[in-house]
């Protein structure tokens, strides 16, 4: 049976289904996202009480998000290409990627110091980026949709996680000497994510 998040605004009743997901973290989180849906993360043996009360206290908070995104997917731009060409566009933008970031992190890597082992190129659904203990770093092809700064801040990002493997003050600190405009490049992959789609 589907979990469904009733919230009653204006007149209207919305019904948004959600999925609760168990872990050993210790706080709850909510995530909204077009592929997920709406997401809970919770600690071991969260009750339900607590969970329907997080739903309650956060209503506004996924009535609002929920509302930007049915309206984002509303005007997003139909696709008329066949599964067949979507899927040779994107080994095409998948081959340049592999080509790409490489260039991109060898030309920060200075700036940024580290060293890291290898790169490697995927196809994420929610993470644009990724740094291993081992030095691997991961980026989504997608960026290669995204315009040039946004991509490279992706990639200022995950280099600066080889010497600083957490987001702390210092850690932005360094992201913001190598890319000054960072708190905008996050801004629109937050806004324009989603978009980033053949």
């Amino acid at each position: 049976m589907q979990n469904i998040c009733r919230i009653q605004y204006q007149s209207k009743r919305y019904e948004i289904p959600y999925s609760v997901v168990y872990s050993s973290r210790k706080s709850c989180a909510l995530t909204l996202s077009p592929e997920k849906g709406l997401v809970l993360r919770v600690p071991l043996h969260t009750s339900p009480e607590t969970i329907q009360r997080l739903l309650v206290e956060k209503r506004r908070w996924i009535l609002t998000k929920y509302l930007e995104m049915q309206e984002k997917l509303k005007n997003r731009p139909v696709s008329h290409l066949t599964d067949a060409q979507r899927a040779a566009l994107e080994k095409r933008y998948i081959e340049a990627a592999k080509d790409y970031f490489p260039k991109r992190a060898a030309y920060f890597q200075p700036f940024t110091g580290g060293t890291y082992r290898r790169i490697t190129v995927r196809d994420q659904k929610t993470r644009w980026g990724s740094c291993s203990a081992k030095g691997t770093l991961s980026f989504n092809w997608r960026l290669m949709l995204a315009p040039p700064a946004v991509l490279d801040y992706v990639v200022v990002h995950e280099l600066c996680h080889l010497t600083h493997m957490d987001h702390s003050p210092a850690f932005w600190q360094a992201v913001g000497e190598v890319c000054p405009d960072y708190r905008a490049c996050r801004q629109w992959l937050k806004e324009h994510g989603q978009e980033l789609v053949l």
